[in-house]
C-alpha cells in the first residue's frame, strides 16, 4: 500500500467513524478495491485510534469531570458508604461507571468471537445485511423515539442495554455509533444525548482494542495484502484530523436533522455492495482465508 492508499483509507476512517454507517464495513469495502483485498481487521482497529484521540480532543473538558468526579466519589470525599462511592450523589461520577459497565460486553463478545470478527463476520454479504438491517432500525428509532431523557437520566439497566448495542458493531456493517444511537432514542434519549454517550462509550472498548492489535502486530509477519506498519500510521494520523471535523458536523447536524439522510446512504451502499458481488469487482471474503 503507497502512501495515498493509506491516506484514502485514513480519510474513509474519519469520514465515516461517527457517522452510522460504519467505518468497518468503508474499510473493508475501500481497502479491497484499492489493493485487491480486505485490509484486515488489525488495520481497522488500530486506524480508529486515530479517531478516538479525536474524540479526547473534543470531549477533553467532559472527560475530565467525569474522571474528577469518580475519583471523589471513590475515595470518600461525597461520603463514605458504598452509594456515595459509587457515585449515588454525583451524576458524572455515576457516568463513569456506567461507561465501565457497558464496556463489558464488547470486551468480552470481542475475546470470545475474535476469530469470527476477523474472517467469517466480513464476509460482504453479512455487512449487506447489516447495513440495510441495522439502518432500518435506525430510521424507525429516530421516528418512534420520544428523545426527551439527558444523560444524567442513565441507570444500570440502560447502561447495559448501550453496552450490547455497541458490542453489535464488532459486525462490519452494524456501525458503532449506529448500534448505540439506534439503542439511546429506542430508550428515549435525545438525539445529542445518545451520540455524545456513543463517542464516550467507545473510548475504553476502541483504545483497547486498537492496542491490542498494535501490540501483536510489533514484530509479527503481516498478513499477505495487508498494510505495513508505515500505511497503517499515516492512516491513523490522517482519521484523527479529519475525525475531529466530523465530530464537530455531526453534532450540529443532529441538532435540527433527523437521520434519515444516513438510512439511505446506508441502503444505497448496500445496493452498490451488491452489484460489486455479483459483477465479480468484490469477492465475498476479500482475500481472508475462513
Amino acid at each position: 500500500m503507497n502512501a495515498w492508499e493509506a491516506i484514502l483509507l485514513g480519510l474513509v476512517q474519519g469520514l465515516t467513524e461517527f457517522l452510522p454507517i460504519s467505518s468497518s464495513a468503508h474499510l473493508r469495502i475501500v481497502g479491497e478495491l484499492l489493493g485487491g483485498a480486505d485490509p484486515g481487521a488489525a488495520f481497522t482497529a488500530i486506524t480508529q485510534i486515530g479517531t478516538e484521540a479525536a474524540v479526547l480532543l473534543y470531549y477533553r473538558r467532559t472527560i475530565r469531570d467525569i474522571c474528577v468526579a469518580w475519583w471523589r466519589s471513590l475515595v470518600g470525599r461525597l461520603g463514605t458508604d458504598w452509594r456515595s462511592r459509587m457515585g449515588a450523589h454525583d451524576p458524572q461520577a455515576r457516568t463513569a461507571w456506567y461507561i465501565a459497565l457497558g464496556s463489558i460486553p464488547i470486551g468480552v463478545l470481542g475475546l470470545l468471537f475474535q476469530d469470527q470478527i476477523e474472517t467469517y463476520l466480513r464476509n460482504l454479504w453479512i455487512t449487506v445485511t447489516t447495513l440495510v438491517v441495522f439502518g432500518l432500525l435506525l430510521g424507525w428509532a429516530d421516528r418512534v423515539g420520544r428523545r426527551e431523557r439527558r444523560l444524567d437520566e442513565l441507570n444500570p439497566k440502560r447502561a447495559v442495554a448501550f453496552g450490547f448495542a455497541q458490542a453489535l458493531a464488532l459486525i462490519p456493517g452494524v456501525s458503532r455509533s449506529g448500534g448505540t444511537i439506534t439503542a439511546g432514542l429506542l430508550m428515549g434519549f435525545t438525539r445529542k444525548a445518545a451520540a455524545d454517550y456513543s463517542f464516550l462509550l467507545a473510548i475504553p472498548a476502541v483504545l483497547m482494542s486498537g492496542f491490542y492489535q498494535l501490540a501483536k502486530s510489533v514484530g509479527a509477519d503481516p498478513a499477505p495484502g495487508s498494510p505495513g506498519a508505515g500505511a497503517t500510521l499515516v492512516a491513523t494520523i490522517v482519521a484523527f484530523v479529519v475525525g475531529y471535523i466530523v465530530i464537530i458536523g455531526f453534532l450540529k447536524l443532529i441538532t435540527t436533522h433527523s437521520f434519515m439522510p444516513f438510512v439511505w446512504y446506508r441502503l444505497g451502499l448496500a445496493a452498490v455492495v451488491v452489484v460489486l458481488l455479483l459483477t465479480g469487482v468484490l469477492t465475498a471474503n476479500g482475500g481472508i482465508v475462513v
